[in-house]
């Protein structure tokens, strides 16, 4: 009892701490932290490390044992004692594999290392980039959908007015329904954008662990730097890891020409005879022989060589691809801040200034409550709009820089 009674309480303070709302910066350092994919990364890399301090060493040694030269017929047959040349036989084999080939094992372990940090790398940047991107659209779509709500309340006033008209005889009983037909529409789109800020929690908490996660803060300002993306782009965990994808295909290389190099074993044998022969030792040496390199060894060869070209030709279309996604986003992104301020500068102040004139008129009496009322959604769907907008420019910014920048792991 003594020991369920503090676990239950740290339980509880961690699902506490787990609960508070996230910031940027902690939501991202919270999944790399804790992201599953990353961890599988680095026990794959591990893997690969333990797997390193063995390549190139020289196989284990082979114990040899037997009965040599037992008679199965004539007058000794069947007899451990009769023939001189009977013998139980003892013996060690060391291979030695050439040193070529001990090299190239030790070259393609590493670059096994190089490629599974790689991957590790790929993930890590996907994990932070979908983190960063999810807690983007958490943050807007609440935006999104406290505009919306702000304009629901107002339509609570506007009930009152019109009530107070009716009344008082200077509206026509019909303008009671519309305030709740607009609030009626404004539910179908404020249920749309709840659902959007569910999803995106859903997004948030696979990446952080946290079933209730939030945001807190303000998202952080990001500026977009062309000259700098492209002096980096060398530096990008997938192109990393095609550059080690290069040196295991040099490496498998090394190991093929290898094969054409003689590897050698030497052997030694106690042979225990009759104590009337006296014992027997017997060293020697075997070496391969490939001398038949155009059938064996040669089209090996010629495999792995095809093999590394096929991986510098990757890595040079990977690094073109890199090059082509970061313009087209680049180019999104320049549009998206155009659309940015059209709405900033225009579309919003030009909505605001219809439903201000014609709520204006409707309270003059010169217009109707239904035209005045859609005036009043099409400015709260600019406001949506333009948040939608920001969201645009923020995720382009984010994407940008973690896939091609300096925010990489």
């Amino acid at each position: 009892m003594r020991m369920i009674l503090p676990a239950a309480l740290l339980a509880a303070v961690s699902g506490t701490a787990l609960a508070e709302p996230l910031t940027f910066s902690v939501a991202i350092e919270r999944a790399t932290r804790d992201a599953p994919s990353i961890r599988a990364g680095e026990a794959g890399v591990e893997a690969r490390r333990s797997a390193s301090v063995a390549a190139g060493r020289l196989p284990d040694p082979t114990l040899n044992l037997g009965l040599d030269n037992f008679p199965v017929s004539g007058p000794p047959a069947y007899s451990f004692t009769r023939e001189s040349m009977t013998m139980a036989r003892v013996g060690v084999e060391q291979p030695f594999p050439n040193p070529a080939k001990r090299s190239a094992q030790r070259t393609r372990a590493q670059a096994d290392i190089g490629i599974a940090e790689g991957d590790l790398a790929i993930e890590t940047q996907n994990v932070r980039l979908e983190t960063a991107l999810a807690w983007i659209d958490l943050y807007y779509a609440k935006r999104r959908l406290a505009q919306l709500q702000r304009l629901d309340e107002s339509l609570g006033d506007l009930q009152a007015t019109v009530s107070a008209r009716l009344a008082a005889g200077s509206a026509r009983p019909a303008a009671a329904l519309e305030p709740e037909q607009l609030r009626a529409a404004v539910s179908d789109r404020r249920s749309e954008l709840a659902a959007d800020v569910a999803r995106a929690k859903a997004r948030l908490a696979r990446f952080t662990g946290d079933v209730e996660a939030d945001v807190a803060g303000d998202p952080p300002m990001i500026e977009v730097n062309k000259a700098g993306l492209v002096a980096g782009l060398p530096l990008l965990p997938r192109l990393v890891a095609l550059d080690a994808g290069i040196r295991g295909a040099e490496a498998d290389s090394a190991l093929a020409r290898a094969d054409k190099r003689p590897d050698w074993r030497v052997s030694a044998n106690y042979g225990r005879r009759d104590p009337a022969f006296g014992d027997m030792v017997s060293v020697g040496v075997s070496i391969d022989l490939p001398l038949f390199a155009q059938k064996r060894q040669d089209p090996k060869i010629a495999a792995r060589a095809s093999e590394e070209t096929q991986a510098r030709l990757l890595r040079a279309a990977g690094e073109r691809e890199l090059l082509a996604a970061l313009d087209g986003d680049l180019a999104d992104h320049a549009m998206h801040m155009q659309r940015l301020a059209n709405a900033r500068n225009v579309l919003v102040p030009l909505a605001k200034r219809r439903a201000e004139l014609d709520m204006a008129s409707f309270a003059a009496g010169k217009l109707d409550l239904g035209s005045a009322l859609l005036s009043s959604l099409a400015l709260a769907e600019a406001e949506v709009d333009a948040l939608s907008r920001e969201a645009d420019v923020a995720r382009d910014a984010i994407r940008i820089n973690f896939t091609y920048g300096e925010m990489r792991p």
